[in-house]
Parts: structure tokens; C-alpha cells; sequence
């Protein structure tokens, strides 16, 4: 049976410059990076205790996903902080922290353009 999610893909243009956001600005640690073809990476990265990781890779034909919203959510455990911290790195949010009935959340891009929300529990 289906025991968890391994990892999300993330579609990326530049794979060094989304290596970097991802490592420097948000922290996150390399599992591995292995080159493929002419111009393809496969780079797992790893989450803080996080269980599933994430994987930039873009398929070939898919270069139009690169710069979407994507469907997935990242969570920390104080929005406004973790808010702060990352826009003094550098990160574009495109909505500040804002609370709602069901918690808080902002909207962040990474270097690709792709958009993400960041919330809380």
C-alpha cells in the first residue's frame, strides 16, 4: 500500500539559479543532483524533518508549467516570521501574510516565477 509522498516536482527554466533560491533563500538541502541529456537536471531536495522532498525537473514539453501557480503548499509554523525572514533573503511575495478563519497564509515566488503558498498547520 501507499505508504507516503516520495516527492512534488517543480518545473524550472535555470537550474542552477533555482538551485541557488532553493538552497540559499529557503534552506533546503540537496539529496542529489544528477545531469541528464543536454540540458536536464534531476536535483532531489530535502525539507528540514520533512518526510517528501522535492525534485527540480522539468519534462521535456513541459517548459509551460515553468512560472505557474503551483498546486502544493509549504507549512511553518509561524506565517508572519517565516514571512519576514524569507523577504529579508530576497524572496517576492506576491500577497503578505493575511489570517482567515482557517489560519494564515502568503503567496511567495521562486526564481522561476513559479507561485506557492505558505501556511500555517
Amino acid at each position: 500500500m501507499i505508504t507516503n509522498i516520495k516527492f512534488l516536482s517543480i518545473p524550472v527554466r535555470d537550474y542552477d539559479r533555482a538551485l541557488d533560491f532553493y538552497t540559499q533563500k529557503l534552506g533546503f538541502k540537496v539529496a542529489t543532483d544528477q545531469r541528464f541529456g543536454a540540458n536536464s537536471r534531476w536535483i532531489e531536495l530535502k525539507i528540514g524533518r520533512a518526510e517528501t522532498g522535492l525534485a527540480l525537473f522539468t519534462p521535456p514539453g513541459q517548459e509551460d508549467r515553468v512560472g505557474t501557480f503551483m498546486p502544493m503548499s509549504y507549512q511553518c509554523d509561524n506565517v508572519q516570521k517565516t514571512y519576514e525572514e524569507l523577504k529579508a533573503r530576497g524572496v517576492e511575495f506576491v500577497q503578505e501574510p493575511r489570517t482567515e478563519s482557517w489560519g494564515t497564509s502568503a503567496i511567495f515566488k521562486d526564481s522561476e516565477g513559479n507561485q506557492f503558498v505558505l501556511g500555517t498547520k
